[in-house]
C-alpha cells in the first residue's frame, strides 16, 4: 500500500508537490516489485469512496498487488485471499533492500536506481 503524508480522501484535493511524490514512489515501488518478485504482471488500485471499497476512506491510499496467470482475481484479493503463497514477513524482507532506510532519499537509494534500470533495460523483451 502506498499513501501521502497529506489526509485527503480525494485527488482533487491533493497538493501537487504530494502527488508528484506520491507517483514517484509509485513508479519507483513498481521497479523493486519487479526486481524482486518478477510477477507476470501488476494491479494497481484506488478506491476512492466507501462505495467504491475504501476500507481507509478519509485516507486516499493505493493498493499494489504483484500477480501471476492463474492466481486468484483482482477483486479476490480486496476480500482478503492471498496471492503470494509466503508470509507477509518474507515478501517484505525480498522488498526492503530496495527502498531506503529512514531519513534516505528514495532518489539517493542504490539498489532502487539500478533496479528501475534493469526493469527499463528489460521493457518489451520477451520472457
Amino acid at each position: 500500500m502506498i499513501s501521502p503524508y497529506q489526509h485527503t480522501s480525494t485527488l482533487e484535493s491533493i497538493e501537487n508537490k504530494v502527488l508528484l511524490d506520491l507517483m514517484r514512489v509509485l513508479k519507483q515501488s513498481l521497479a523493486a516489485i519487479k526486481q524482486a518478485l518478477s510477477p507476470e504482471g501488476i494491479n494497481i488500485g484506488l478506491n476512492l469512496g466507501r462505495a467504491a471499497g475504501a476500507g481507509i476512506e478519509d485516507h486516499l491510499h493505493f493498493h499494489v498487488v504483484p500477480r501471476w496467470l492463474g492466481d486468484t482475481s483482482f477483486m479476490a484479493v480486496m476480500a482478503d485471499v492471498r496471492v503470494i503463497p509466503e508470509h507477509l514477513k518474507v515478501t517484505y524482507d525480498k522488498l526492503r533492500s530496495f527502498f531506503p532506510k529512514e531519513g534516505q532519499s528514495l532518489k539517493k537509494h542504490d539498489s532502487l536506481r539500478s533496479s528501475m534500470r534493469v526493469a527499463s533495460k528489460n521493457k518489451g523483451r520477451a520472457k
